[in-house]
């Protein structure tokens, strides 16, 4: 395991197998943090931190400017502005990628040839899976609609760390002056919140022009039951690939579906992976002397100082075994997922699309260099939203199918302690070979123990869900 292997600070400048090389924030660079204020211009450029804002003086200009800073200044919800996260993504969505490519309505066309590919890709993920279905409905996005869906669960992601950050800014004043320094504290919590939704809005919108669907990143980001596909982007990540590009849905539908199912009958998966995130966040710690620095000489007309401590990042993860264990539990736990994934889509797409191998490289390699918006959000928040040992892991689970079938492959599912660990992804045949214990007699037996009725087929969940916190060592997992 790396030093930094989950983007806690700076990410690498190389990637995983077969990355492109290039370094971060390359290619679409222009739609990152360089201009954190999304009026127009650069943020800080020039003597006048606000040319940006009010240099035009065009009047519709200049009265959305002063009803931003007014949004910013007055702020006094949690400790990111979520209303402004929001308002800045779909601006951000607006105004386009950086290839200018621009978001459009879906079309009626679009929308049925999405539902389409679901059910055939569902219906392919029949012969080598199974989990059954977990797509009560399939669905086409545009961007902004991507945004809307997916703000409720970037809140339980960010919110933990930004806490954290807004703890601290009270904390770097002396105890003596925190009395007395009400209202300069809540102007830099307000000012925080609106830094952070600004930033996390920004975020947003660049990884909106870049997802081709609700789970791209491993986590379930959209509406329970429902696979969504954004038609737009994945006409732009189909360009240049010389594969049809029916060929190129149906292999994403594929995807989504099998993530699909994974979050849909493993009831435990989704409460561990947030768990293990929100578990690593607590471990992080704010590097306060940055902190100080700008609390110290903080100007209220110069928010800006603020929004660029954000930017040059100020986490550390505390080196404990603590903490040690809970980025082990992130980074394998995500690396699963995306790994039975790679692994079950290949085996579905293989005899069926010509292309189905150059798309998977495609894919890994997609997933291995990241892009702008994973940049600020590995910077701004200490996530990084790729795994590390995704070839690992598809490698284990395919060697998993030729060994014990699909059910044996997939029964490993049924309890957080049957899955493999970091030790067994270095160890993968050992792994593969060893008999693993049957959890369902122990949750049976401790179920009829504590209630005396429990019904055999209801055995599984019940201990499937005491056993979730458990594993990911938070308790009762916020079931």
């Amino acid at each position: 395991m790396s030093d930094n292997p989950f983007g806690f600070g700076l990410p690498p400048e190389e990637p995983e197998n077969g990355g492109d090389g290039k370094k971060k924030g390359d290619g679409q660079g222009g739609q990152g943090p360089a201009n954190p204020f999304g009026f127009g211009g650069p943020a800080g450029g020039g003597d006048n931190p606000f040319a940006a804002m009010f240099g035009s003086l065009n009047p519709n200009d200049l009265g959305a400017a002063f009803q931003q800073l007014g949004q910013m200044l007055s702020y006094e919800g949690g400790p990111v502005n979520w209303d402004m996260a929001k308002d800045i993504a779909r601006q951000t969505v607006a105004q386009g990628t950086a290839d200018g490519s621009k978001d459009a309505s879906v079309t009626s066309g679009e929308r049925a040839a999405v539902e389409e590919a679901v059910r055939l890709a569902d219906l392919w993920l029949d012969g080598v899976t199974s989990l059954p279905s977990g797509s009560g409905t399939a669905v086409a996005w545009s961007r902004a609609e991507w945004v809307e869906a997916t703000l409720p669960v970037w809140k339980d992601l960010v919110d933990p760390v930004a806490e954290r950050v807004g703890a601290a800014m009270g904390d770097v004043l002396p105890e003596e002056m925190q009395a007395m320094a009400g209202p300069l504290l809540g102007m830099m919590r307000s000012m925080g919140g609106a830094m952070f939704g600004t930033q996390i809005g920004q975020a947003v919108g660049v990884l909106a022009g870049e997802v081709v669907g609700s789970t791209d990143i491993g986590l379930p980001l959209g509406p329970a039951g429902k696979a969504a596909l954004l038609p737009v982007n994945i006409e732009a990540f189909g360009s240049g690939l010389g594969v049809p590009q029916d060929e190129v849905r149906l292999y994403l539908a594929l995807r989504e579906a099998a993530h699909q199912r994974l979050f849909a009958h493993v009831p435990w998966l989704r409460s561990h992976l947030f768990g293990a995130v929100e578990g690593y966040a607590r471990g992080i710690k704010v590097d306060t002397s940055k902190l100080e620095d700008v609390v110290g000489q903080l100007d209220p007309s110069h928010p800006e100082q603020l929004q660029d401590a954000l930017q040059q990042g100020m986490f550390q993860p505390q080196d404990t075994p603590e903490q040690k264990a809970a980025l082990a539990r992130l980074e394998t736990a995500l690396a699963l997922v995306e790994g039975w994934v790679d692994a079950v889509v290949h085996a579905a797409a293989e005899p069926h699309l010509p292309s189905a191998g150059a798309l998977r490289e495609t894919l890994r390699r997609r997933r291995a260099s990241g892009g702008p918006a994973e940049q600020t959000f590995a910077t701004l928040i200490g996530l990084e939203l790729r795994p590390r040992r995704l070839r690992d892991a598809s490698r284990l689970w395919a060697s998993l199918t030729d060994a014990r079938g699909l059910e044996g492959r997939d029964g490993l599912w049924e309890h957080p302690d049957m899955l493999p660990t970091a030790a067994d992804l270095d160890d993968p045949d050992g792994f593969v070979h060893r008999e693993h214990l049957d959890f369902s007699e122990i949750d049976k037996m401790l179920g009829e123990a504590a209630g005396g009725t429990a019904k055999p087929d209801l055995t599984k969940d019940s201990g499937t869900e005491s056993g979730a916190g458990d594993d990911s060592g938070e308790g009762d997992d916020k079931k």
